[in-house]
């Protein structure tokens, strides 16, 4: 699995720690930090969840790369 650098990126324009985008999920900052390691795959409730907090698309920030 590959990094998840669309992720870390939205939520650094967001001015939002690992720590707060975890909290506003429901998921330890563990987890989300295993989420933008790319060694945990997330559900796509939660991929849902993420995106909704960080204003960005599915496609965007889980989409397949080129």
């Amino acid at each position: 699995m590959a990094r998840n650098i669309s992720i870390k990126v939205a939520r650094a324009k967001k001015d939002m720690t690992q720590t707060e985008l975890a909290a506003a999920v429901g998921i330890s900052r563990q987890t989300m930090n295993a989420i933008e390691q790319g060694t945990y795959n997330p559900t796509i409730k939660l991929c849902r969840a993420i995106c909704k907090v960080l204003d960005e698309s599915l496609d965007g920030l889980f989409g397949e790369e080129n």
